[in-house]
């Protein structure tokens, strides 16, 4: 990659892309915070960096109306500073929050532990603008919550990777904030009985926001993380609340009675500072391990806790959205070679094939990358998502060769 370009205006960004296209046509990578260069394959070479951290003002906050429009560069720390001055936040767990922007964390639709009570980006984000790979600026959606014109380019766009288009300004939809939150960490002997657990918690009469399961040295790390002296014998189920004081009360006294007829070990509350702590831990165990590949699966949740099971016992430390069928898994040191990784993801990838998953790789060595499935092993889909890339950048100008046209 050159030396990076960084527009400090829509307008200034447009009209370099379109001169790109009409000159040199030079691959193009936009980049924000930088937290999220290792998705995918390694890209083309030679390709022009696009920082987009200059574009970072806010546009518009109508607060009564529960929205806010932002430049795509505004990093995400900034964006929720800015939202709990009116009590309000975007309910999106995203990590290494300090440096990701909006805009990079849409183009790779990021989303953590409270995606199972409050679903990702394509549930908040409401307009969005654009520049597409002949420097025309697009947009889609609106600024008010009820708008329904025109094709939905905001779902498009989000997860794109900047393949489709470079993200610029985007309105989002925002919830309040919670007056607290607090977990109920469960140790367990098996994972046949945290299936159990999870099973009745679907039914639930209370609404947690994250039904997390931990094991191998995950359970550990997170709970090292989380300050509060938590047992780290795996399988742990690790549920949490959010809502007022006496809501929350309600909720950890109904799933305590709930969970205990399941073989529990153990039943901890987990509040205050500690809640804090362990809601970060819960986010950033993706990107806070050493170990040389990290892999997330996503497959029927009924699958999960047989999936995880059969991780753990080829060494992988494992994270399970279970509400939500995600599981992040980091392999062990000891695959330190592409052929020791590739034998221990065989299988895994082969289990959630047959659980109607994917397995895609988020982070290794960059000289595995050729090898690695980056972006999972191809679906039925890719055809028809070749050709809009093709229709929309057709002279592949935008992040080329680091998604599914790699």
């Amino acid at each position: 990659m050159t030396n990076a370009f960084t527009p400090a205006t829509q307008t200034e960004l447009a009209r370099f892309v379109a001169e790109n296209a009409q000159g040199a046509k030079r691959p193009l990578t936009p980049v924000g915070g930088r937290t999220a260069l290792h998705f995918g394959y390694a890209g083309k070479d030679g390709a022009q960096v696009v920082d987009l951290h200059g574009l970072s003002k806010v546009i518009d906050y109508p607060a009564r109306d529960m929205t806010v429009t932002v430049e795509a560069g505004l990093r995400i720390d900034e964006l929720q500073t800015l939202l709990r001055t009116e009590r309000q936040r975007l309910p999106i767990d995203i990590a290494q929050s300090a440096r990701a922007t909006i805009g990079g964390a849409i183009a790779t639709n990021t989303s953590g532990p409270r995606r199972f009570g409050h679903g990702t980006f394509r549930d908040y984000v409401i307009g969005i603008s654009a520049v597409d790979a002949h420097g025309k600026l697009f947009k889609g959606g609106g600024r008010v919550v009820k708008n329904v014109a025109g094709y939905d380019l905001c779902k498009l766009l989000t997860g794109s990777r900047g393949s489709l288009g470079i993200i610029s300004q985007v309105t989002l939809k925002l919830r309040p904030v919670a007056e607290t939150s607090a977990f109920l960490w469960c140790p367990f002997e098996i994972f046949a009985e945290v299936e159990n657990a999870l099973g009745r918690l679907l039914q639930s009469d209370a609404r947690p926001v994250a039904l997390e399961v931990l094991a191998g040295s995950a359970a550990h790390l997170i709970a090292n993380e989380a300050r509060a002296g938590l047992p780290s014998a795996s399988p742990v189920l690790c549920v949490g609340v959010e809502g007022t004081p006496q809501e929350v009360e309600w909720q950890l006294d109904r799933l305590r009675k709930e969970i205990t007829p399941y073989g529990v070990q153990d039943l901890i509350r987990v509040e205050g500072e500690s809640a804090e702590h362990l809601w970060t831990a819960l986010t950033e165990f993706q990107t806070s391990a050493d170990d040389p590949l990290t892999f997330q699966a996503n497959l029927l949740p009924s699958r999960c806790m047989e999936f995880a099971d059969a991780a753990v016992k080829l060494g992988v430390s494992v994270q399970v959205h279970a509400g939500n069928g995600i599981v992040i898994g980091q392999l062990p040191e000891e695959a330190a070679t592409v052929e020791q990784a590739l034998a221990a993801l065989s299988s895994l990838r082969q289990f959630a094939r047959q659980a109607k998953g994917n397995l895609q790789v988020l982070h290794c060595d960059p000289e595995w990358k050729s090898r690695m499935p980056m972006c999972g092993d191809p679906e039925p889909a890719w055809p028809l998502m070749r050709q809009l890339k093709q229709s929309l950048d057709p002279h592949g100008l935008l992040n080329p060769g680091r998604f599914i046209d790699a």
